[in-house]
């Protein structure tokens, strides 16, 4: 076993290609897709590629895998910036601030509003302490602002808003641009677009560029874009993969994939104890987003809507 282990990091200290030996005149690079082998020079790797592709693309793709089925931490959504608890995936329970895009929590909307009514204050943002735009154009204004300045979640938002415009040039653009920041929603706007465009090219009937931007989406921690992913696979008869996906997005408390794994549970694709697994975690991770502040606003908005006073997104 000892001499396995220093055969193979004698080999390693080897150029893969031409057999030399890594000395201080020579310098070894590895393989920047695999990290398997070493090189002495560009040649060595060019003429390598040809008995090294196989196995190279071998270990690419595990270790794509690697990250891709890897549990996130949290959802891309993360916490609310005020009260620090996990945001629900049901956007109904949380805000939108135009003058900074954070995602604010319900419960910390509410008490921050009843504070401004109470005390007869100036409507103000519950996190920078901004302003509340009073009209659509002011919104869109400071909306604009945070595109200006690069922020993610800003540049994903108009995105979305010219998709729904039908302008698809544009929300490419801005999708892109964010995806490019590192928004998750972004990437999975991105692969939606691709299939509208008709542009979306097939490998083995599958949609390459679209999952590409679906599985940067999930590593991101976007549970509707892994939902997806399993789709897709389960449709193509990968029934592990689709599986697996579906349950990392349903401890991360996505619905409709507990619904799917219940489906696979039926067919037989889904053991009795992983599914009640799933289902448990599914749950601790919807708990985790509850609070008592929050289900005090949640009342107040179902008061309303009761009341007919409600017309849609959060209006105390």
């Amino acid at each position: 076993m000892s001499e396995d282990k220093d055969n193979g990091m004698m080999l390693r200290c080897r150029c893969a290609s031409c057999g030399i030996a890594e000395v201080d005149s020579i310098k070894m690079k590895n393989c920047a897709a695999c990290y398997l082998v070493r090189y002495c020079s560009i040649e060595c790797q060019r003429h390598h590629w040809s008995k090294h592709k196989r196995d190279c693309k071998k270990r690419v793709a595990e270790l794509r895998d690697e990250l891709l089925f890897r549990q996130p931490e949290s959802t891309h959504l993360g916490d609310c910036p005020i009260c620090m608890i996990p945001l629900s995936l049901d956007r109904s329970k949380s805000t939108i601030m135009s003058c900074c895009s954070k995602v604010i929590c319900i419960g910390c909307t509410y008490a921050n509003h009843k504070r401004e009514v109470e005390m007869r204050l100036e409507r103000v943002c519950p996190f920078c302490r901004e302003p509340t735009p009073e009209t659509l154009e002011q919104s869109d204004k400071l909306r604009m602002k945070r595109v200006e300045a690069n922020d993610p979640f800003a540049t994903s938002q108009e995105g979305e808003i010219q998709y729904k415009k039908g302008d698809y040039k544009k929300s490419f653009e801005y999708w892109t641009k964010a995806a490019e920041l590192g928004d998750a929603e972004a990437h999975l706007g991105l692969a939606f677009l691709n299939f509208r465009r008709g542009i979306e090219k097939k490998e083995r009937g599958k949609p390459v560029k679209a999952m590409c931007h679906m599985e940067e989406a999930a590593i991101g921690g976007f549970p509707e874009a892994r939902h997806q992913l399993g789709y897709i696979e389960w449709e193509y008869g990968n029934t592990e993969r689709a599986v697996k996906h579906w349950l990392i997005a349903a401890a991360q408390g996505h619905n409709n994939s507990t619904t799917s794994l219940r489906e696979g549970f039926v067919k037989g694709a889904v053991e009795k104890d992983t599914f009640a697994a799933a289902l448990r975690a599914h749950q601790v991770t919807v708990n985790a987003t509850k609070s008592s502040q929050r289900e005090i606003a949640e009342e107040e908005c179902h008061r309303q809507r009761a009341n007919k006073s409600y017309s849609g997104g959060i209006v105390w």
